[in-house]
């Protein structure tokens, strides 16, 4: 995948809205947990990452009839940004039908159906899908590919990117506008204080007393082109090069990780092979670390076993903005775009005292970054695993 690279960019976070106040929110790195703006958010932990009230889009309510909630419309407001950035008029340019979307959510615009029915039956009879998210943002673009919404959990979107790069090499696009979004749901809150899998604080991965996971929502979506389509068409830049995938599958459990590890192991190592990286030459990693027991550990013992040791930063991510679901993969994949197109690493959220058994190196001051490649991993429930290489690049 080489020749595949990312031009543009738009995020939606507790950081705020844009790539620059995200791009400051990392190196300040200072958030945390609100309480939901659900009504009869009745459970022990109903705090998440939110997107601050001022930074909210303001619509549209519908698209076509078709009422919108707050994921389609975070995944509208972050492609526009994303298109933008990649040079709106150019874009606007191509033919349609060579400009394909694909926007990865697993509860889409569950907020819609949670508001019309809080304690009851709907208030309304409108119909609306729970996932319009990739055809609300190619209606709005008139993009006339293909339009697509992975929803494999929370390693979606992290998928969503490989196959965006395969109908690139494969000729059936041009252009793929493609991302994940997430927003806020009561009954996806309710699921994990079911399961006990919410931390109470915030969330700590890697962390000695980390209880569980703790959500975050928002939007992360790319442009993504061949570097010879990104040139002629006069792009104004490339963030990085999509140069390597792995997907591979625990076929383990429902929800719990594979305990050696293996086929996450595969999983990196394949997307490093198909990047042409040693382990040597990544500059650092945004793992897929969600707070919760075992996937941490399993993860940072694979890492070490992958990378050959425990001296490559690990750019943890979800203490930061919380863990954005299905949006996960796209959101490392933008901040490892980000990462190797400033040259810096910034510093970690302090997590406080680090499990001895999470061996990962977590520095919490920024420091330029010493290699060309970024690893990104994304796994979800089912043993869906994925990694991704990033690379620098230039146009």
């Amino acid at each position: 995948m080489d020749d595949v690279v990312i031009t543009g960019l738009g995020v939606l976070s507790c950081l705020g809205s844009g790539v620059e106040a995200y791009w400051k929110g990392l190196h300040a790195a200072r958030s945390a947990p609100r309480r939901i703006p659900a009504p009869n958010a009745d459970m022990p932990h109903p705090s998440m990452y939110l997107v601050p009230d001022e930074d909210l889009p303001a619509g549209p309510a519908e698209q076509d009839g078709l009422p919108l909630g707050r994921g389609s419309q975070f995944a509208l407001e972050a492609a526009r940004q994303a298109v933008a950035d990649a040079g709106a008029d150019s874009l606007a340019a191509l033919d349609p039908a060579r400009v394909a979307v694909s926007v990865s959510t697993g509860m889409g615009d569950a907020d819609l159906h949670e508001g019309w029915r809080p304690a009851g039956p709907a208030g309304t009879d409108r119909w609306a899908p729970a996932f319009p998210a990739a055809a609300v943002v190619a209606g709005w673009f008139g993009a006339e590919g293909p339009s697509t919404s992975i929803s494999n959990a929370c390693s979606a979107s992290g998928y969503a990117l490989t196959v965006a790069a395969d109908q690139i090499r494969s000729g059936e696009a041009d252009v793929v506008i493609v991302g994940g979004t997430e927003a806020c749901s009561r009954v996806a809150m309710a699921c994990f204080n079911r399961l006990g899998a919410m931390d109470p604080e915030r969330c700590r991965p890697f962390a000695t007393g980390r209880r569980g996971t703790l959500f975050g929502e928002g939007a992360a979506v790319m442009v993504v082109e061949s570097a010879e389509h990104a040139r002629r068409r006069g792009a104004p830049r490339a963030y990085a090069a999509l140069a390597g995938s792995g997907w591979s599958c625990d076929a383990y459990h429902a929800t719990a990780p594979e305990p050696t590890g293996a086929e996450i192991g595969r999983g990196m190592r394949q997307a490093l092979e198909e990047a042409g990286a040693a382990p040597s030459d990544v500059a650092f990693v945004v793992p897929h670390g969600t707070g919760t027991e075992l996937n941490d550990v399993v993860e940072s013992e694979t890492l070490a076993t992958v990378l050959g040791g425990t001296t490559t930063p690990v750019y943890n991510l979800k203490a930061l903005v919380g863990h954005t679901g299905s949006a996960a993969g796209a959101f490392g994949a933008l901040t490892s775009a980000l990462l190797l197109h400033h040259g810096t690493v910034p510093g970690n959220v302090d997590i406080g005292e680090q499990d001895p058994r999470c061996t990962v190196s977590l520095p919490t001051a920024a420091a330029p970054t010493r290699g060309r490649f970024g690893l990104v991993n994304a796994y979800a429930f089912g043993g869906n695993n994925i990694s991704l290489v990033l690379q620098e690049a230039r146009l």
